[in-house]
């Protein structure tokens, strides 16, 4: 995929969703139909001709079922009907989606396809119109299409294995899709997924293949326009010779060939449709593996025989399960056994076994045949596994396929390294790590961490985290695979997350911004587009850490390129330099890959990867934090906010075993400005994430306390401090102890920055020495702790001054005291303004005011000093004296409240300000449910006393404040006529100090119902009086329990603010710190003096201390490990697991003991056959006089233990080239010693060289195979009768001059991808083959030829060939002439071999190389007659 292809896709797929609206399900239907209409076809008989019965056709239709233009007249007298030229296709009518009546109601999808239907017109229709995705392994399931019986173990399975190899790999299972055999077994193991599985996403895909003709009640499904949805009936007892459906397939492709009753219509097309499968590429690669395939049998007769073996020879490996019965039964019973022991009366027996009174219609050619094919079967053992319930090596069903398609692919010596590379790419994508660590990752394979790199690529895109564990354990190296090219190709290939979503946007805005930069025009060309680099990663991490980072992936290492579709404006802007090795990490960027996407497996997996795991961890933890705030999906952010939380727990767990081992170290660490994350520090981390259990532990605290005492020891008690803050000359008699740290041993500049603290760093208690005068009293007033209780003594005394004027002291012209208080007041000011600018740690200004802002003391500090100024500027002005002193008068409350900050440091007030705190939120949301009972109540009281009273101050007097002191016991006294006074109101609501009168009747009286108004106010005391206060007594009390377990925490969290304030601030207290504050003018503004920058620890304590913690980090991992092993929850588990193995092997063991019985049974009776046979030859020999010698080949053949076996080749059953078959020889008939009065072989000779057939037949006799019997007659395709002379020349040379390695000259196939040895036919072996004259030309094949007396004949002999035939063979010489180097024969070859277009290559002598196996037993003896290992 190009770059601006990769931009497009993720720019804009964020927006597709809210642009583009999911087309309606009618607007599918049509669009279905239309491609269903123009790509497959139907087949229908259009010449009626009665057959058996006088209303059908000959085709099986009845009569009404054809086209008008089929009837023909009584008398018509044409020609006979014929199936291939009166059945034509037209356009089906029968797809759509079929619903199973019944319980469930399951919906499939259907189609009534031709036998013509191209495979891949199919393939499309399943992938594309219906949505499958591809599979990653296809299982076609054959055998029995009758129903059977099989055992309830093996059926149960059966049933698990084929779900759960379907599920765990996402294959495809096709079968003949009715409801009976082994299709109804298919169905019945869906259907028990179905019902224990919720998930719609891990839905089986089950496809039937059956034919059109067979299928009843086939007319529901007939809608030319389709049918959405098919209402099919399953009618079992009514389907005669017919078949139903099954119900539990979920895709159905009906295959027509235009007749009716007749089955197997489908084998054709099935086959063909399954070949075209396995050709695709694995995940619609360009390259790599094709499709696995693999034949699952159970039960099945003589036509599920031709199946499989027909499998085989396409290299299609079966699976068998012994005890489903007949013929699979059959091959399961020779399978184990040598084939030369597989008899036509062994055959015989097990068919009469296992076939019952079936076995009474099979007639002897047919067991001939069928031996013959079970012999080829188990001869190809690399292709045939045997699942046996009673055998533990297979474990279950789903193993035995998997293992039997990784052994076949294993077969070819030559390719071995190709297969193991190979099966390492099916595992990967089936997602079968147990199957890769059993059959892949053994002793016999041999790899390199390149060799596993597409791998790890895989398993990484593919989120198969156990895959990524295993080949990080088998020796993939991190930093050889993810380089920078492969790490950008990781982000190109993110799934669908929030962080993608960032992404893309990122790199859109950065497309729009270099178009302007360029000049460009946004819509002047579509088609540009820029590619993801590792800049966009870096930008987009650093907002998600804070602005207070620096990039991960500095900018020397970024790659940005900008790509025009139009050719002369192609143009690429590169900043792109090689980062130095040191600064690469490769594990954490794949820790970081994992936790953008938020996955916790791969997560975990890397973080046990990375080097600065405590780092890494809080990095984690606050980039998820980060994402699920600003993420809008509620699910999505909860799993962000749980894998935050569980990373914090990692950062606490091995911060916790660094505290316990090493107190120092731990803190090094804690301070320490990581290079592998934007050169912050663990501490600030855990800060801007909120990770306050992090920071709540003991070392943390112990750290901070550190920072709060500064030079001074931590065990100093405080009054000895506050005395020693009065009388400083304490500090030089021991009255107080210090840290004694001499400033000679601390290297310059070496501050770690501990977010916002710069701390010295840690010395070997050894170094240690006593602090000087000078530096002692330094050390005292610049602690965090003594300027801090001078803080606090300003504080009162400022407080004390503001009192003093405000009682005493407010006079028109301001007084020395009231100017001091302004003097002060501006000091606070002033400091205010520096924490508000002061930015050491590089946050940024909008950083700095949000943080500065969210801070609530902060809040009232600003809120304190503007009414401060206001009520000034009223001070100042006559008219508005008393309003300004008002509001001096306010502000001192709030300066009160400001005094509650001095507290946050106690361990027992500062967690009661928290609860404060939180009680007071809860405060704010009951008044607002008090004011509707408040204003409720008063406002009905009011109108119904008061008529039309137009005073606001008396409305809301009596609409809010009376029934606001009712609550506390104030009652109201006009609301009964018994203590009514008319002097106490006015009449006419003219009197300002008196309320209205209510409304009077004519006795004077108030007119009010008394009754009502005082039954409101009982409703009212009761809900506002007893509920809702009682409620917000509720609501504290829990506020309190809730907070009170999490106060300890979160003071110690918010403790550190507190740290950090007095650490950064100057050590005089208002209003002498206006000094410090003309000082720091001076220096940053003035002398613009930098500010202090933080360093990093030297490279060599660097890896000391990261080694240390990642032997902290295992021992943490093992600690965790321990712990989950011991639970209960996981002891619980064990126990089950046991208990279900026990069991499997207790029910394994009753069926093995009895099946064993009956093997040594029939072995001992199969040793008597063979001792009576030999017995009787012995007698027949000893009476023949001397005719055992010839008959040798007999003793042979009853001997079980030979291993060479017969030609096979020269057996197979169909001839090359021709569509001639052979006539079955099975093994024990291929001598012609032993008769075989059947054997019926048909004649064969190719058109090449025709002759006369009279007298060239009756020559046959006068040439006979030396190896037996073929199944052929004739000369085949061979150039003559008898033996076919062949040379195969084996030029060898050494590589060097010292000999290390051994050559030889190869012929190169490209059509097949193989080599081949030079050679050909010839008429004598004293001659080079004529065709080698064509490949190296007449000068160097003269050369040869006369250099051929010198050549050793490796091998000579018959060659087991296909084109063999009973009176014609093939015999090869092999000849090996080694050449000298030096030699001018050689300078010849070399140059033929560079100017061959590579049709002859120079190869290694080894096991390696692609040769067929005779080529290679060839090369195999001409290494060891050069004593070279093979």
């Amino acid at each position: 995929m190009g770059e601006a292809e990769v931009v497009q896709t993720l720019a804009f797929s964020t927006s597709r969703t809210s642009k583009h609206l999911p087309l309606s399900p009618s607007f599918q239907r049509y669009s279905f139909a239309s491609w269903i209409k123009e790509n497959v076809c139907k087949r229908e008989c259009y010449f009626y001709e009665k057959g058996v019965r006088d209303d059908t056709c000959k085709c099986g239709y009845l009569k009404t079922s054809h086209v008008d233009e089929a009837i023909k007249p009584e008398d018509f007298t044409g020609e006979a009907w014929n199936r291939h030229r009166h059945i034509r296709e037209v356009p089906t009518d029968a797809f759509g989606e079929i619903s199973f009546s019944g319980l469930g109601q399951k919906t499939g999808k259907y189609a009534r396809v031709s036998t013509d239907t191209s495979p891949e017109i199919l393939y499309q229709l399943l992938t594309e119109q219906w949505k499958l995705s591809p599979p990653n392994l296809l299982i076609s399931v054959t055998g029995g299409a009758k129903n059977f019986y099989l055992k309830a173990r093996l059926k149960n399975m059966f049933h698990r294995g084929l779900i759960k190899v379907a599920q765990t790999t996402g294959a495809w299972i096709i079968t003949g899709g009715t409801n009976t055999g082994v299709m109804k077994h298919v169905g019945q193991a869906v259907r028990d997924y179905a019902l224990s599985s919720s998930s719609i996403q891990g839905q089986i895909v089950a496809i039937g293949v059956a034919t059109w003709g067979i299928i009843h009640n086939r007319e529901d499904l007939v809608n030319s326009e389709g049918c959405f949805p098919a209402h099919y009936v399953m009618d079992i007892k009514g389907q005669g010779r017919l078949s139903c459906l099954d119900n539990n397939h979920t895709h159905f492709l009906l295959v027509d060939d235009g007749t009716h009753g007749h089955y197997g219509v489908e084998i054709e097309l099935r086959s063909c449709l399954e070949k075209c499968i396995s050709e695709k590429r694995l995940g619609n690669k360009e390259r790599g593996v094709t499709i696995p395939v693999v034949c699952v049998v159970l039960d099945g007769g003589p036509g599920t025989l031709n199946t499989i073996y027909n499998a085989m020879l396409n290299g299609t490996p079966c699976v068998i399960l012994e005890g489903s019965g007949r013929i699979a039964d059959v091959i399961a019973h020779v399978a184990g056994i040598p084939v030369t022991r597989v008899t036509i009366s062994l055959i015989h027996q097990l068919m009469k076994k296992f076939f019952g009174q079936e076995y009474e219609r099979f007639p002897d050619l047919k067991i001939i045949e069928w031996t013959k094919k079970i012999q080829d079967i188990i001869r190809m053992s690399h292709l045939l596994t045997v699942f046996r319930v009673s055998e533990d090596s297979h474990g279950d069903v789903d193993v035995a396929i998997l293992q039997a398609l990784l052994k076949a692919s294993r077969t070819n010596e030559s390719l071995v390294y190709e297969g193991w590379e190979r099966q390492l790419e099916l595992a990967i994508a089936w997602n079968r790590v147990d199957i890769a660590e059993t059959e892949i990752f053994t002793e016999e394979s041999q790899w390199k961490s390149s060799d596993l790199h597409s791998a790890m690529f895989s398993a990484l895109v593919g989120n198969k985290p156990e895959f990524v564990s295993l080949l990080l354990e088998n020796g993939v190296s991190l930093r050889d695979f993810l380089d920078e090219d492969t790490l950008c190709e990781l982000y190109k290939q993110l799934p669908s997350c929030f962080f993608l979503r960032k992404l893309a946007k990122r790199v859109h805005n950065s497309l729009r911004s270099r178009r302007q930069a360029f000049g460009i025009r946004s819509r002047a060309y579509p088609g540009q587009g820029e590619s993801i680099s590792m800049a966009h990663v870096s930008e987009e991490v650093r907002h998600l850490l804070g602005s207070f980072t620096q990039s991960i992936y500095p900018s020397c290492s970024m790659t940005y390129h900008l790509h025009l579709s139009k050719s002369n404006l192609d143009s690429q802007a590169s900043l792109r330099e090689e980062s130095p090795d040191e600064l690469r990490n490769p594990g954490r960027d794949l820790f970081l890959w994992a936790i953008v996407q938020n996955n916790k497996e791969l997560a975990e997996i890397a973080w046990e990867q990375c080097r600065d795991c405590m780092s890494a961890a809080l990095a984690a933890s606050k980039i998820l934090k980060k994402m699920a705030a600003e993420g809008k999906d509620a699910d999505e952010g909860e799993e962000m906010q749980e894998l935050a939380n569980h990373y914090e727990k990692h950062a606490m767990g091995v911060f916790s075993e660094c505290n316990s081992c090493d107190e120092e170290r731990a803190q090094k660490l804690l301070v320490r400005a990581s290079p592998f994350w934007g050169k912050t520090t663990c501490l600030r981390l855990a800060l801007e994430a909120d990770d306050k259990n992090f920071v709540a532990q003991s070392g943390v605290q112990a750290l901070l306390t550190q920072i709060w005492c500064g030079e001074l020891a931590v065990d100093n008690p405080v009054w000895r401090v506050l005395v020693c803050m009065l009388f400083f000359p304490l500090i030089y008699t021991g009255f107080l102890v210090f840290r004694y740290v001499e400033p000679a041993h601390i290297l310059p500049a070496s501050f770690y920055l501990t977010a916002g603290i710069h701390l010295k760093p840690f010395v070997q208690k050894s170094e240690l020495k006593p602090l000087g005068a000078w530096t002692r009293l330094v050390c005292l007033y610049s602690s965090p702790q003594v300027k801090f209780y001078w803080n606090i003594v300003s504080y009162f005394a400022f407080l004390a001054l503001f009192a003093v004027v405000l009682m005493i002291d407010f006079q028109a012209t301001p007084s020395v005291a009231e100017i001091l208080l302004y003097i002060w007041l501006f000091t606070l000011v002033c400091e205010e303004v520096r924490q508000l600018f002061h930015d050491r740690d590089g946050f940024g200004f909008r950083k700095k005011a949000t943080m500065y802002i969210n801070d609530l003391w902060n809040i009232l500090d600003v809120l304190s000093i503007v009414l401060f100024i206001i009520g000034l500027v009223f001070r100042l002005t006559t008219e508005l004296f008393y309003a300004g002193k008002v509001l001096l008068c306010i502000d001192f409350v709030v300066f009160c409240l400001r005094l509650m900050a001095i507290f946050t440091i106690s361990r027992t007030l500062g967690p009661k300000i928290i609860i404060v705190k939180r009680m007071m939120m809860d405060m704010f949301f009951f008044m607002f449910l008090l004011s509707i009972w408040v204003v409720a109540y008063g406002v009905a009281k009011q109108g119904i006393l008061i008529h039309n009273d137009n005073r606001l101050d008396w409305i809301i007097r009596g609409a809010v404040y009376e029934p606001y002191l009712t609550i506390f016991g104030n009652f109201p006294e006009n609301i009964d006529n018994a203590a009514f006074d008319i002097d106490s109101c006015s009449m006419n609501g003219t009197d300002p100090l008196k309320p209205k009168c209510p409304v009077l009747n004519e006795n004077q009286t108030p007119a009010f119902p008394e009754w009502l108004t005082i039954i409101m106010l009982c409703v009212y005391l009761l809900f506002a009086n007893i509920l809702l206060l009682n409620l917000l007594i509720a609501i504290f009390n829990f506020t309190f329990q809730e907070v009170q377990d999490n106060t300890d925490r979160i003071w110690k969290f918010q403790r550190y603010e507190l740290i950090k304030e007095y650490h950064s601030r100057p050590a005089a207290p208002p209003p002498f710190i206006i000094l410090s504050h003309l000082y720091l003018f001076i220096r940053s503004i003035v002398l613009r003096k930098p500010a202090e920058r933080k360093n990093e620890l030297p490279q060599t304590e660097e890896e000391e201390l990261l080694s240390w913690e990642a032997l902290m980090k295992d021992r943490y991992l093992q600690t965790t490990q321990q712990e989950q092993i011991q639970s209960m929850e996981r002891r619980i588990l064990d126990t089950a697991q046991k208990v279900t193995t026990i069991n499997d092997r207790l029910e394994r063991e009753e069926e093995s003991d009895s099946a064993a019985l009956v093997k040594r049974l029939a072995r001992l009776e199969e040793q008597v056959v063979h001792s009576a046979k030999a017995l009787q030859w012995i007698m027949d020999t000893l009476k023949s006089q001397g005719l055992g010698a010839k008959e040798t080949p007999l003793s042979q053949q009853l001997n079980p233990s030979r291993d060479d076996g017969y030609h096979v080749n020269a057996r197979q059953f169909h001839y090359p080239d021709s569509k001639i078959t052979r006539f079955p020889v099975p093994e024990e008939k291929v001598p012609w010693e032993v008769g075989f009065s059947s054997y019926m072989p048909p004649y064969y000779a190719s058109e090449d060289n025709e002759e006369q057939v009279d007298g060239y037949v009756s020559t046959l006799d006068n040439y006979r195979n030396p190896a037996g019997r073929t199944g052929i007659r004739g000369r085949g395709a061979l150039s003559r009768l008898g033996p076919n002379l062949t040379v195969d020349l084996v030029l060898t040379r050494w590589r060097d001059s010292e000999r290390s390695v051994l050559e030889f000259l190869a012929l190169r196939d490209e059509s097949q991808k193989t080599l081949a040895l030079p050679g050909g036919a010839v008429d004598s072996t004293d001659r080079l083959p004529v065709t080698l004259r064509r490949i190296m030309g007449k000068t160097l094949y003269e050369k040869l030829q006369a250099k051929l007396t010198e050549g050793i004949k490796v091998n000579y002999g018959y060659v087991d060939d296909c084109r063999n035939t009973d009176n014609a063979w093939v015999e090869t010489t092999v000849l090996n002439i080694h050449l000298d180097r030096a030699s001018q024969i050689m300078t010849d070859i070399n140059h033929t071999v560079r100017t061959s277009l590579s049709s002859l290559q120079w190869q290694e002598v080894s096991g390696k190389t692609r040769l067929n196996s005779t080529q290679r037993d060839s090369l195999r003896q001409v290494a060891e007659l050069h004593n070279r290992k093979f």
